[in-house]
């Protein structure tokens, strides 16, 4: 059987993540090895300075072997296909990451890295984000005939297969836009908010403003149009 290692960024517990979980069980066994807690934008980091802990945790889906992990995104894909599934993962499955991952943006995203260290392990691996949204319903229509598709769809070395839904009803829904490209443009706009602190320091706070021009055919173009966004992303090397 099939084995599929799940991970994400936004914690065991978020609902991307059991949702992401639900959907593979219809391709094979199961294994989650996510952090016990929010770990986003955070991308590639790895723990080299201290131990890192796992253990298993009770999970919402049946037949899901689920462990927690102190570590970071990319550690959870490390130990999962090193250490804890047996044999290692035939498929890696990141997220469902809250928001998209789209456009140069994605340089931050850890849902992405860590479909990219699976990569580095020498294993297919696919990226699922959606937008910031308690609107659901195109993911849910199309989860699981996008994970069918993909995941023995070939990819090449350091490659792995990046996935954005919209947000929006299924009525306004656009369709599939396979082969999107990576947007040039940036999905944030981003500043910093300055704050004097009795101290004498001074504390910058992030603010963005999101951006709604990108170029036709793009990932950005893509979720900005009510479309699924399905592209490649290529790891350094």
């Amino acid at each position: 059987m099939r084995k599929i290692l799940i991970t994400n960024d936004d914690g065991i517990n978020a609902g991307g993540l059991i949702r992401l979980a639900k959907a593979a069980k219809e391709f094979g066994e199961v294994w989650v090895v996510a952090p016990e807690k929010q770990r986003s934008a955070i991308s590639h980091a790895i723990t080299l300075h201290k131990d890192i802990e796992a253990w298993e945790v009770s999970f919402p889906i049946e037949g899901v072997h689920a462990y927690a992990c102190d570590g970071m995104p990319a550690d959870c894909i490390r130990i999962g296909v090193l250490n804890i599934v047996p044999g290692g993962p035939d498929n890696v499955l990141c997220g469902i990451n809250y928001g998209v991952n789209v456009a140069n943006d994605i340089q931050y995203s850890a849902t992405i890295a860590a479909a990219m260290e699976a990569a580095f392990q020498k294993i297919h691996a696919i990226a699922f984000s959606e937008d910031f949204s308690d609107n659901i319903a195109v993911t849910e229509k199309y989860l699981k005939e996008i994970i069918g598709d993909l995941i023995t769809r070939p990819l090449l070395m350091n490659e792995i297969w990046n996935v954005n839904f919209p947000c929006c009803d299924l009525s306004d829904f656009k369709g599939i836009l396979d082969d999107a490209k990576v947007s040039k443009e940036v999905y944030y706009h981003d500043h910093y908010n300055e704050k004097k602190l009795e101290n004498g320091h001074v504390a910058y706070t992030i603010e963005g403003v999101r951006n709604y021009d990108a170029e036709d055919g793009t990932d950005l173009w893509a979720v900005l149009h009510d479309h699924i966004s399905v592209g490649k992303v290529k790891n350094i090397g």
